[in-house]
């Protein structure tokens, strides 16, 4: 099968590899028809995720059907559509108990990282019953794409860790994939203010569309000045941070109002400095975390009821013998006024 190979910083390639095989009986192979590329592969391609091997097939999200399952799967069998967590669960270990799926003492983020992944034609997915969810008939796969990964990213780590409430000014810096993904799960709790920020002025507009109050262009002026002028010089309750860079974690700190939280989702690949002689006193919260998607049963049932439209965030389809061109465009985002990519298998 063909699949996207990991050859070291900024070296990928599409390359023949074996088809994979069940190894434990919790496995399933699935064959995968949708995927897509992530912020976090990005950072792999730039070296920033040292656990992945030279060799490694990339990606951790998808959709597809069950080819063939291992004796100890109860809930899949073949010919299953299903939607592909990013995050591995035996459900058993005393992490998983804790719905800490994303340090599963078995799983986490293995996928694309630790074991291969879903930019390929098939993919071994173990401990099944607790990583894949079954395609409700007639939903729309390439929505629920957006739900192997992005959205509950977006919610969990920014919104629900932000503890975003009615009524509250909220600032999401960054405006790509989980940036939107945040922007649209936050509505959920009715903020009265969101405030979007990025250096993209074509993602700023979309964000508006998507529910954005407020767009601030972090590249024309001071940020913090103009967030902190829009909020009458009070700052924001919540900062979700969606990028994972020193200036952005440092926009996020400079605008918090006493008794605020800076949610961090974005992935950092080197140390920021946390202002603490300045926040000391005002009585904020911080919060860090890798997704464990316990919340994806509930958005499966948004977007089955059309609460949540994710396939808004989808700008650009490929057929999969074109997905080195859709890393191109994924990676010149501003330039494609690209979001999210779907890779579809011929």
């Amino acid at each position: 099968m063909k699949a996207v190979t990991f050859l070291g910083p900024s070296k990928i390639e599409v390359m023949e590899k074996p088809k994979p095989k069940i190894e434990k009986e919790t496995d399933v192979i699935v064959k995968v028809t949708k995927t897509t590329i992530c912020g976090t592969d990005l950072h792999i391609l730039a070296g920033h995720v040292p656990t992945v091997e030279e060799g490694r097939i990339l990606g951790h999200e998808g959709v597809g059907v069950v080819e063939e399952v291992g004796s100890g799967v109860k809930n899949f069998k073949k010919g299953d559509r299903v939607l592909i967590s990013c995050i591995t669960s035996c459900g058993k270990c005393e992490n998983c108990k804790q719905g800490l799926y994303a340090h599963c003492e078995e799983g986490g983020w293995i996928l694309g990282n630790l074991i291969d992944g879903t930019q390929t034609e098939y993919v071994r997915i173990p401990y099944a019953d607790n990583s894949l969810y079954h395609i409700p008939e007639g939903a729309d796969e390439e929505a629920l794409v957006m739900l192997s990964d992005i959205l509950p990213t977006g919610f969990e780590i920014g919104v629900l860790n932000g503890k975003v409430q009615p009524g509250q000014t909220v600032a999401i810096i960054g405006a790509g994939p989980v940036g939107m993904a945040a922007l649209l799960t936050a509505q959920f709790y009715s903020p009265a203010e969101l405030i979007m920020v990025d250096l993209d002025d074509n993602r700023l507009e979309v964000a508006k569309k998507f529910g954005a109050t407020k767009v601030v262009n972090s590249g024309e002026g001071n940020a913090v000045e103009k967030i902190m002028e829009l909020t009458g010089g009070k700052g924001v309750d919540v900062a979700i941070e969606a990028v994972g860079l020193p200036v952005t974690f440092d926009i996020c700190q400079e605008i918090l109002k006493p008794g605020g939280r800076i949610a961090n989702v974005g992935v950092h690949g080197q140390s920021v400095d946390l202002h603490i002689e300045k926040l000391w006193t005002l009585n904020i919260t911080l919060t860090t975390g890798l997704v464990s998607t316990t919340s994806t049963p509930m958005l499966l049932k948004t977007v089955q009821s059309k609460k949540l439209q994710p396939e808004q965030l989808i700008t650009h389809r490929f057929a999969f013998s074109d997905i080195m061109k859709a890393y191109d465009v994924f990676k010149n985002a501003a330039k494609e006024k690209a979001i999210k990519v779907i890779i579809s298998n011929d």
